[in-house]
């Protein structure tokens, strides 16, 4: 479900909300997709809701804030947040990592069993993919789903997209989310960064994936 406070507009005014399914966008919020701002946790998060939602709910957008309270707390913390939901029903799952003032994303593949490390600076915080595959064995441990409490394989996924500043990280991980859950290829580059961000910008506002 999706409600505009404010009307409807092609550009948002004071006062404007973006509202969907829990979620809620402010002008400023919207803000941070502008030029070469940072993008904040409402973005991201609202923007998983829409792949997930573009997907038939057959991927999986953790919330950013899952990886900080999964370290703060450990398996027990972050127990209920999948209560309602069969993560292993899914072919994937997306995990944007957080990091000091850096986005990185880790996938997993459930059909393969593989946790893959995505960095659009090519840097590697090992210590995050042990910290995912920990929770996944927990997550298989108590909904009983004995195939997925061992066999998994990580990997650190080079070659793809890098920025060449240091404001576009979370543009990149949300772009390696939207093509990945889509099973495209990873082809765009630092270039194309203001015309995702304006393409993001207006998605959001719509309340879908463009086509």
């Amino acid at each position: 479900m999706r409600r505009f406070k404010a009307g409807l507009a092609s550009t948002p005014v004071a006062g404007f909300t973006v509202t969907y399914n829990k979620h809620d966008l402010s002008l400023e919020d919207l803000g941070t997709l502008e030029e070469q701002n940072w993008l904040n946790d409402q973005v991201i998060n609202m923007y998983g809701e829409l792949i997930m939602e573009a997907t038939q709910r057959k991927v999986h957008f953790f919330n950013s804030f899952f990886h900080k309270q999964l370290v703060a707390k450990g398996y027990d913390g972050v127990k209920r947040w999948t209560k309602k939901e069969d993560l292993f029903s899914k072919w994937l799952l997306l995990v944007p990592i957080h990091l000091e003032i850096h986005w990185s994303l880790i996938t997993v593949n459930t059909e393969t069993k593989t946790i893959s490390y995505y960095d659009s600076q090519g840097v590697v915080f090992k210590h995050t993919i042990d910290n995912i595959m920990k929770y996944l064995q927990s997550e298989a441990q108590e909904k009983k789903q004995t195939n997925y409490q061992k066999g998994w394989r990580m990997l650190i996924i080079r070659g793809i997209p890098q920025q060449k500043n240091d404001s576009d990280c979370g543009v990149f991980v949300l772009e390696y989310c939207r093509r990945l859950s889509g099973k495209e290829p990873l082809h765009f580059s630092q270039e194309d960064m203001p015309r995702i961000r304006k393409r993001i910008y207006k998605e959001l506002c719509d309340c879908r994936l463009n086509d």
